[in-house]
C-alpha cells in the first residue's frame, strides 16, 4: 500500500508521497513513488504512483524510454492535457502487454497515478490517471487528489485546503495528512518525498526527503497530537437530559 497526495493551488502545486511497499510482513521495502520529468525554463512534470509496484515501474520506464525516441513523449507534448493522455497511453501499453499474464496468476492490473506540473504557456494543472488510462483534472472546487490509502488523511485536507491556500500551509497540511495515515496504517511509512512547485517558476525549488530525523516533521506531528487531545478535552461532555 502507499499514500500520495497532490494539491493544485493558485500559488503552485504541492506533492507528497511515502515510500513503503508491502508484500506481507516479511517483505517490506522502500521504493520512491515520485518521479520528476524536467526541462528547466520550459516544463516541470511530477508523476506519483500507487498500486502494483511492478506495473508502476513498467509504466515509468516506458515513459522514460519514449523520451529518447521518435514520436510523442513528455518532452514534446504541448500542454498538460496531452501529457496526461501520453501517460494514460503508456499505462494502456503496459496493460496490453502484462494484464493477461497477471490474470493467469490471479493478480489484478492495479495502478493509479497522479500527474501534475506546468508547461510554459499555461497554468499549473493536476490529473488523476486511473488503471484504464482515463483521467480527471483537479478543479477550483476539488483542488487535490489522493491515491493509495487515502481515507485517513482526507478529513484534514477537506477542512483546510482551498485554491487560495499558500504553498507552505498546503505542505504542512499534506504532512499532517500523511502522519494521520502512517499512524493508522502500517503499510504506509517514511521516508517521504515532498516537492513544492511554485507557479511559473518552471524549475523545482524545494524537493526534500523527510525521515524520522527530520526536525520539522517531528515537531508538527507532536504538536498536532497535543492540540487534538487538548481540543477534544475542551469539548463539552454530553448533557443527556437535554439531548
Amino acid at each position: 500500500m502507499t499514500y500520495c497526495v497532490a494539491m493544485r493551488l493558485d500559488a503552485g502545486v504541492v506533492f507528497l508521497s511515502d515510500s513503503r511497499t508491502n508484500a506481507g510482513v516479511d517483505h517490506i521495502n522502500t521504493f520512491r513513488k515520485m518521479h520528476v520529468f524536467a526541462k528547466e525554463g520550459e516544463r516541470i512534470l511530477v508523476l506519483m504512483t500507487a498500486g502494483n509496484l511492478s506495473i508502476s515501474q513498467s509504466v515509468v520506464n516506458t515513459i522514460r524510454e519514449k523520451l529518447g525516441a521518435r514520436g510523442n513523449n513528455l518532452d514534446k507534448v504541448k500542454n498538460m492535457f496531452e501529457a496526461a493522455k501520453h501517460v494514460g497511453d503508456c499505462l494502456r501499453e503496459v496493460h496490453g502487454r502484462d494484464a493477461a499474464a497477471l490474470e493467469k496468476f490471479g493478480l489484478d492490473f492495479s495502478s493509479s497515478l497522479i500527474l501534475g506540473g506546468q508547461i510554459k504557456g499555461e497554468e499549473p494543472r493536476l490529473f488523476n490517471i486511473y488503471a484504464a488510462g482515463n483521467f480527471i483534472e483537479a478543479t477550483r472546487e476539488t483542488p487535490y487528489f489522493q491515491i493509495g490509502e487515502s481515507k485517513y488523511g482526507k478529513p484534514i485536507i477537506d477542512r483546510v485546503i482551498s485554491t487560495r491556500t499558500s504553498l507552505d500551509e498546503a505542505a504542512k497540511c499534506a504532512l499532517i495528512s500523511m502522519d494521520s495515515t502512517i499512524r493508522s496504517n502500517l503499510s504506509v511509512d517514511l521516508p517521504l518525498d515532498l516537492l513544492i512547485y511554485e507557479r511559473d517558476a518552471l524549475r523545482v525549488r524545494q524537493h526534500v526527503k523527510i525521515t524520522r530525523d527530520t526536525a520539522y516533521y517531528g515537531q508538527i506531528r507532536k504538536q498536532w497530537g497535543e492540540h487534538l487531545r487538548q481540543g477534544f478535552a475542551e469539548l463539552p461532555d454530553p448533557d443527556w437530559e437535554t439531548l
